[in-house]
């Protein structure tokens, strides 16, 4: 079997609304049913000033966006690829709002980083929930384990679409935020 899914916490859907208990809110907000509600995930992931990790951010978004999500990626979307600087104050208000308008937090744990521990935490705190994977073998804090809802170990990036898929057949639920 070529990934493992750690389940913590609560169960985690990923074609449901971001928060099970505000299905109603949801559609009173938008007046739209809340089965065709877009779900917004923010992926946070190592930055790279050479942009080696290009393709696997690209790979991830495109399988997100395949189940339905839009996406959102700082270095691609906020500092296109390198095109646009910002000083960290700017960066860090910027990213902090991304994360605000999103269902889910994606977190790509195969490199650590600073950027992307700030990341998972401000989520945490702001409850929103945080999925993280990485690949098979690579350094997974404990302490993001703990504020994840789910952890998912994976070969190459295309076997998320698997892992993904299975955690939606399963029904998974959100913690209220």
């Amino acid at each position: 079997m070529p990934f493992t899914i750690y389940s913590y916490k609560s169960r985690l859907s990923l074609a449901g609304s971001r928060l099970g208990c505000l299905e109603d809110h949801n559609s009173a907000r938008s007046g739209v049913p809340q089965a065709t509600l877009d779900m917004r995930a923010y992926i946070a992931i190592k930055y790279h000033a050479d942009h080696s990790n290009r393709e696997r951010i690209e790979g991830i978004s495109s399988m997100l966006e395949r189940l339905g999500f839009e996406t959102t990626c700082i270095t691609r979307d906020l500092e296109k690829w390198g095109e646009v600087q910002l000083d960290p104050g700017t960066l860090m208000q910027r990213t902090f709002r991304e994360i605000d308008a999103c269902d889910v937090v994606i977190v790509d744990l195969t490199e650590k980083g600073v950027g992307v521990g700030i990341e998972a935490g401000y989520a945490f705190a702001q409850r929103i929930p945080i999925v993280t994977i990485a690949q098979t073998g690579s350094d997974t804090s404990e302490t993001l384990r703990g504020i994840s809802q789910e952890i998912l170990l994976y070969d190459h990036y295309d076997d998320l679409d698997r892992l993904f898929s299975e955690i939606e057949d399963q029904s998974f639920t959100l913690l209220p935020r």
